[in-house]
């Protein structure tokens, strides 16, 4: 397990800039508005010789409006009891400030070993006016400028001295070397606000890690959250809510929705949280399109189960949810339902157990020799919009690559070589893509399927390539 380095402070010191800068990509918030972070947000360093977690924290002693803040103070402290080592960041610029040095005196307290971070140190005089925070009490201190990416490899260099990490990555290099180490799944945690994406995480984890609130929009970052379930690693990336743009108001909404389409497109797979007690609103359809748009592997996640009418048998509530989200979400016919409570941790298991069939089905390989076949038969069956003259569609050959080997989910992209490939309908690929899921079944993964044209004769000026690319 990576160890894990806290980033406190009082608010807008500069603890997210620092935290990006450290994560080499910009995943929490930066604004100047106090109190933007509001969870624990967690990614991972890759900067020194071996790999660790870093965690942005809530703005310890924030003095806002914001109706959330008692809560944030907890996830702050939450922070400083899981971490393995402290980053105290304050602001040069500023000096020493009456919370600076009432969370220095419960810093002194803890075990932990703590280095004293002087931000906004970008010229000479700032640096030599971080002297001053010395009285504060710490022994390491480093003065960076997060924002400019000023002496980093010096605090990445001390955070690796006190916490051994070269004897960290001599033990994740034999783990590598062994076959042992796995990339943990990254599940992005996708739906509109209020779907119950952040309550899901915490029935996950058993704690309240993310903070849950019937104010929409209680998310704001892209949390990326380290889980552990029946002894498998996974990467949960708990987004904010996405609205409908005519709801987006402010710059920081704005940058959070935008934080969460690139959750999409940075995660192995998508679980899609709807709230079936309000039933699928267009915003949910619009979300779907977004993770078929990005051919990612797709669970619809139906939240709230225990709402949807209670009053009937169970069965007949689950044959209900399946045929009316199955037409919501037509387009997305590969992807498995569940119906969970998040709220209630009811179905979790299940939840996984999908996961996983999600996982191994995306592993399988339909043999060439096997795909020629089975698609050959399929075309005699039904050849299709041209008909049985002596022009229609022929197949030539076929083939499966994945479009990356290394996912830990592989996209299967089935490659036809024919004649008259232009004249195939979408319709007709979509014929020829369930043949295969008959036969090979890799529920929630999407196909993409593409046609190339016989190469025409030589100096003959026309395209010889056509191809058709589509998948869901």
């Amino acid at each position: 397990m990576p160890k894990t380095v806290a980033i406190v402070g009082r608010p807008n010191v500069g603890k997210s800039a620092l935290f990006n800068r450290l994560a080499g990509k910009n995943i929490s918030i930066v604004h100047d508005m106090a109190g933007v972070t509001r969870d624990r947000i967690t990614a991972e360093c890759r900067r020194g010789p071996a790999i660790f977690e870093i965690m942005d924290t809530g703005g310890i002693g924030a003095n806002t409006d914001d109706v959330l803040t008692a809560q944030v103070q907890t996830e702050a402290a939450i922070a400083l009891e899981v971490a393995d080592l402290l980053l105290f960041v304050v602001d040069v610029a500023e000096g020493i400030t009456t919370i600076d040095a009432e969370l220095a005196r419960i810093l002194r307290k803890t075990s932990k070993p703590v280095i004293l971070v002087c931000n906004k140190a970008d010229s000479p005089s700032r640096r030599l006016g971080a002297g001053e925070f010395r009285k504060l009490g710490f022994t390491e201190q480093a003065e960076v400028s997060a924002v400019h990416g000023i002496g980093i490899d010096f605090l990445v260099k001390t955070i690796s001295d006190r916490l051994n990490l070269e004897a960290e990555a001599e033990s994740q290099a034999a783990e590598t070397k062994t076959g042992k180490y796995v990339r943990p799944l990254k599940i992005a945690i996708v739906g509109r606000p209020n779907a119950g994406k952040s309550s899901l995480v915490n029935a996950i984890l058993g704690q309240e890690r993310a903070i849950v609130s019937e104010v929409a929009g209680t998310t704001r970052d892209s949390l990326d959250i380290h889980a552990t379930f029946d002894g498998r690693d996974y990467q949960l990336i708990d987004t904010a809510g996405i609205r409908r743009r005519a709801k987006v108001d402010t710059p920081v909404e704005i940058y959070s929705v935008q934080q969460a389409l690139q959750s999409i497109k940075r995660a192995d797979l998508c679980l899609l949280v709807v709230d079936c007690a309000d039933g699928a609103k267009m915003q949910d359809r619009k979300i779907a399109q977004l993770i078929l748009q990005e051919r990612k592997p797709c669970l619809l996640v139906m939240n709230k189960f225990d709402l949807y009418h209670p009053s009937a048998k169970k069965k007949d509530r689950l044959e209900e949810l399946e045929e009316s989200m199955r037409r919501e979400f037509f387009f997305l016919h590969y992807a498995p339902l569940i119906a969970i409570s998040a709220r209630e941790k009811q179905f979790i298991g299940k939840l996984f157990e999908s996961i996983e069939g999600i996982r191994k089905g995306s592993r399988n390989r339909i043999g060439t020799g096997s795909l020629n076949r089975l698609l050959h038969q399929a075309i005699e069956n039904s050849p299709g919009p041209l008909g049985h003259s002596k022009f229609s569609f022929k197949l030539l050959y076929a083939t499966q690559v994945n479009s990356a080997e290394d996912s830990t989910l592989p996209v299967p992209h089935f490659v036809m070589f024919a004649n008259r490939a232009a004249k195939l309908t979408d319709s007709y690929l979509r014929y020829l893509e369930n043949v295969i899921r008959k036969e090979w079944p890799a529920p929630g993964v999407p196909f993409r399927m593409s046609v190339r044209g016989k190469p025409g004769k030589p100096n003959t000026g026309k395209k010889t390539d056509q191809q058709s690319g589509w998948a869901h």
